[in-house]
């Protein structure tokens, strides 16, 4: 089972193996995003869709190295966009393309990598308090987590706490954080990535299923109490993915995961940010306190 990982590496990126998601939502150019563990993996296509849809995106890593990696990816990917949609953007006045072009070019000047390690309390105040001041956070996508895996009998109480510290606690930080400019913009969206995990529970991951139905029991109540600013909260659970670490397995095993999946294939990075974009953009605007499972079939609600 694949994990949105907060934890920097070193494995090659997947990121030019994912085509262009594109996206004309005039709603979503000049907005800001917040997009937590985005230097590989899920988190990074979240990042790279969001950005190709002319949002400026900050993303975080756990290392310099891997804020300076997100950084790197999302100037190369708005600069791919930039170069598709560049001949729409001059024809007949270019329309909605111009537009598009035009918050890609602010995009590519202002989304970054920043460091950041979520379950630390004070350096996400202080880096929250530092996007206010520049612009607030329009968008915030909980992404980054951990899994610390052992059989519930053997769990240490640190490899419990460690999980739901990182993977529910600081979602709540974070959420609560970014509400005040959210409720004074009249607009916002909290996206939180849990998984299919929190749904059916997985032998040696009593901590991760449990901060994973958590978060999205959290986004229910979050839901309700923020509707009727207009703004949304809503989960997006994955199931296998195609990551860095599921590339790792031999064909027996990616074959016993397949025949659990009535597709008959893992998903993909781009899957998990598509549902992301729908969510964020004015498509999904009506919906809200719900999960979105994006795992093939494997579990259907």
């Amino acid at each position: 089972m694949t994990t949105s990982m907060q934890d920097d590496t070193d494995a090659p990126s997947l990121i030019d193996k994912r085509p262009l998601l594109p996206t004309l939502d005039p709603s979503l150019w000049g907005k800001r995003a917040l997009v937590t563990g985005a230097s590989r993996g899920i988190g990074q296509a979240i990042a790279v869709a969001l950005a190709q849809a002319g949002v400026r995106v900050f993303g975080t890593a756990t290392s310099e190295a891997g804020a300076q990696l997100i950084s790197q990816t999302l100037r190369d990917a708005i600069d791919r966009a930039k170069a598709a949609f560049h001949p729409l953007a001059h024809v007949s006045n270019g329309g909605a393309f111009a537009g598009l072009y035009d918050a890609l070019e602010q995009s590519s000047e202002q989304s970054l990598g920043l460091v950041l390690d979520v379950s630390q309390s004070q350096a996400s105040e202080d880096l929250l308090e530092k996007l206010h001041s520049e612009g607030g956070i329009h968008i915030l996508v909980n992404n980054a987590g951990i899994t610390r895996d052992n059989l519930a009998m053997r769990m240490k109480a640190d490899e419990w706490q460690q999980v739901i510290d990182t993977n529910l606690s600081a979602c709540f930080r974070l959420s609560q954080s970014v509400m005040r400019f959210m409720m004074k913009q009249r607009w916002g969206r909290i996206i939180n990535i849990t998984s299919v995990v929190g749904e059916t529970g997985n032998p040696g991951q009593a901590n991760y299923a449990a901060a994973k139905a958590g978060l999205a029991g959290m986004s229910r109540a979050l839901a309700r109490e923020l509707g009727s600013r207009q703004i949304t909260v809503n989960c997006v659970a994955p199931g296998f993915i195609e990551t860095d670490m599921t590339l790792a397995l031999s064909e027996q095993q990616r074959s016993q995961l397949q025949q659990q999946i009535p597709l008959q294939r893992l998903g993909s990075p781009t899957d998990i940010a598509a549902a992301v974009l729908f969510l964020a953009g004015q498509s999904g605007a009506y919906v809200t306190g719900e999960s979105l499972q994006v795992n093939g079939g494997m579990f259907m609600d």
